[in-house]
């Protein structure tokens, strides 16, 4: 209930507001010449201009032409209230008044025209942010990375051939004398006996006493 009282009382006053205004501008017309029917389409004209630039501001945006004609016809408006609350003498109206009010028509003509017809200009909305770009995935980056050329790698120089190590002087066998030849045999032959295996090397010559190169001397005489 308190919101349909409150609507109502807006309304009212609306009416009452374009009721005073709409008697402003035909007194005004009236006492600068357009006598008739003429007087009461003034107030129509101006109320109908500003009613466009209004509704143009709401549907298309801020513009400057819808912006430029709504002062215009707020002017107008405006001016017809003020100058009828007594600081005009409505019997003596200057000429320029005159000139005002019979353009009118022409200048209502062409405000009503352009807001019906013109796009207007907007004012231009923020660029929106640039979207970022997108990483590559790592499948592409291998790609590319296989497609790319290996880079070539410098042969490192040859390094010189290795001389060759000599070989130690072979040293000639010691002379054996024959009897320890056959004191070696005897000894060997005794060991296959025992054994039945050939003597080795370090057996025959921890038997015999004899340092190790005399001991091979004395074993190759034995085979």
């Amino acid at each position: 209930m308190a919101a349909r009282l409150r609507i109502d009382a807006v309304l009212i006053q609306a009416v009452i507001a374009g009721a005073l205004s709409f008697a402003h501008l035909h007194d005004l017309a009236a006492a600068a010449g357009q006598d008739g029917w003429k007087a009461w389409a003034y107030p129509i004209s101006v109320d109908l201009l500003l009613v466009a630039a209004w509704r143009r501001l709401r549907s298309d945006g801020p513009s400057r032409l819808a912006w430029s004609w709504f002062l215009i016809a707020l002017v107008a408006s405006l001016g017809a209230n003020v100058a009828t609350a007594g600081l005009l003498d409505l019997n003596q109206v200057p000429a320029w008044l005159r000139i005002l009010v019979a353009a009118w028509p022409a200048i209502a003509f062409m405000g009503g025209t352009l807001l019906a017809h013109s796009p207007g200009d907007r004012v231009p909305d923020p660029p929106a942010p640039a979207a970022p770009t997108p990483m590559p995935e790592p499948a592409a980056e291998q790609a590319e990375l296989d497609a790319s050329p290996a880079p070539e790698v410098e042969e490192a120089p040859a390094l010189p051939a290795a001389e060759p190590v000599p070989s130690p002087p072979t040293v000639p066998a010691p002379p054996v004398p024959a009897a320890l030849v056959d004191h070696a045999r005897k000894v060997a032959d005794d060991h296959h006996a025992r054994t039945g295996t050939r003597i080795d090397v370090d057996t025959l010559r921890a038997r015999l006493g004899v340092p190790s190169h005399l001991a091979d001397a004395i074993a190759a005489q034995l085979t």
